[in-house]
């Protein structure tokens, strides 16, 4: 797999920056579906043209979007299909696969399925004529890189375009820290427990987390991210033959947040929270830390204000690689498009250094090098912290990216665990039978 390094993202006035790639140029191509060999090209010529996008992403960044690329390009009218999340992940192939599938569409955990069949539009020469390996970081870019059955991550054809991400970690009150003479951020994970236990011992709710979706899942993912080799964990999420979840790494990040549970650090109540109910708690400001994603930064920002925080799962040491679980909100082409170089235009500009503005404001991480903002409280920590990953190749998948399905093994299997019940082994064991089941059919 391939890893780039990803430049710290700087503090200064926000400045406008053009779509990049808008220079003449094209390079012959070939879709996933087989079509002749054309040119691509990185301009839009002075027709209309109209691109149905379906999408999830909320409707503010959506629209926000739309209206930079149309300063850039008024010929290019976008019109966006709306879905809710869930029903989006149900009904995607259908819409792919149907007679008039939309131009764009927002990748889904089941549309890797559409490679085998054609259906996704190879974006490997658009990728050199746009020289996203040079500004995108070359992690969040294997997040759509499948393989020809589409079973395996960070391999083969590129066929999406990250335009904002998503990351995990663990947000501070700083008030408290203060109170209980915490020194931040936390450098390592013994570092942590000890702080956690001090909150504890001052009455206060050391972490929170939602265990009734996917906070303390999330929580789990983070602590294999320090505990587990990058290498072994990312040979088994991305379907490389042989990847295991059942070695000593991940068995040790399992048993730690049994234990974790077990020493009170989480709320009895954890498994009968969600993630916006867990962050509801952590900023009514009696909790130390809160375990969740970029989502609850604006949340703990207009609450807490300047005593708000953010850092990274620190690791064993305090020089262990900055690292981070994450998703990519990503933005695929169908095969069957009539448009195709002005849908990958709209991509590489939601990818863009001025499309990170508007990732920014969302609560999501820019993905282009040259993303600038001005940014406080716990979004600075957040912007931060993210560049300190991606300096260190530290950006990985979800665990439930897997597997179609496998979070619906992990979710309750977790949920067992911070309850004080189920079998770390036991649980991991199923995970790689489900998991190799998948990649052996």
């Amino acid at each position: 797999m391939k890893f780039r390094r990803f430049a710290q993202l700087s503090v200064a006035a926000i400045a406008v920056f053009a779509i990049a790639g808008c220079a003449p140029g094209g390079q012959a191509t070939q879709n996933s579906a087989g079509a002749e060999d054309r040119e691509v090209s990185t301009e839009i010529g002075p027709e209309e043209v109209t691109l149905r996008m379906a999408t999830t992403a909320p409707r503010e960044m959506v629209e926000a979007y739309i209206e930079g690329f149309n300063e850039l390009y008024p010929q290019v009218t976008i019109e966006p299909e709306y879905a809710e999340f869930a029903a989006y992940n149900t009904s995607v192939n259908l819409t792919m696969t149907s007679n008039t599938p939309p131009d764009i569409a927002q990748y889904g955990v089941v549309m890797k399925e559409l490679v085998p069949g054609g259906e996704l539009l190879s974006l490997e020469q658009y990728r050199e004529a746009y020289g996203w390996d040079d500004v995108l970081p070359g992690a969040a870019l294997a997040f759509s890189e499948f393989s020809d059955d589409g079973k395996r991550f960070g391999e083969g054809d590129l066929y999406g375009v990250p335009t904002a991400l998503s990351e995990t970690g663990i947000f501070v009150n700083k008030a408290i820290a203060a109170e209980l003479g915490i020194e931040l951020p936390i450098a390592t994970l013994g570092d942590l427990e000890d702080a956690m236990d001090k909150a504890l011992a001052a009455g206060y709710t050391p972490m929170e987390a939602g265990g009734l979706d996917t906070g303390t899942l999330h929580l789990w993912a983070n602590l294999l991210d320090v505990l587990m080799p990058s290498d072994d964990f990312r040979a088994w999420v991305n379907g490389q033959e042989g990847g295991s979840i059942t070695g000593p790494g991940a068995l040790a990040a399992t048993e730690k947040l049994a234990d974790w549970a077990a020493r009170g650090f989480l709320p009895a109540d954890a498994n009968a929270n969600g993630q916006a109910q867990s962050t509801a708690n952590f900023v009514e400001g009696d909790t130390l830390f809160l375990f969740n994603g970029t989502w609850a930064v604006t949340q703990v920002n207009d609450v807490l204000g300047d005593d708000g925080g953010f850092f990274t799962m620190p690791g064993e040491t305090a020089d262990s690689p900055a690292t981070m679980s994450g998703s990519s909100v990503a933005f695929m082409v169908s095969s069957r498009t009539e448009h195709p170089d002005a849908a990958v235009a709209f991509l590489d500009y939601m990818a863009s250094a001025e499309g990170g503005k508007v990732a920014v404001d969302q609560g999501y991480m820019p993905p282009h090098v040259d993303t600038k903002v001005e940014a406080e409280g716990a979004t600075r920590d957040l912007l931060d912290a993210f560049a300190a990953v991606m300096a260190d190749d530290g950006m990985k998948r979800f665990p439930d990216s897997a597997a179609p399905g496998i979070i619906d093994r992990m979710t309750p299997g977790i949920q067992a665990l911070t309850a004080g019940r189920g079998d770390p082994v036991a649980f991991l064991a199923e995970l790689q039978e489900f998991r190799d089941e998948y990649h052996s059919e």
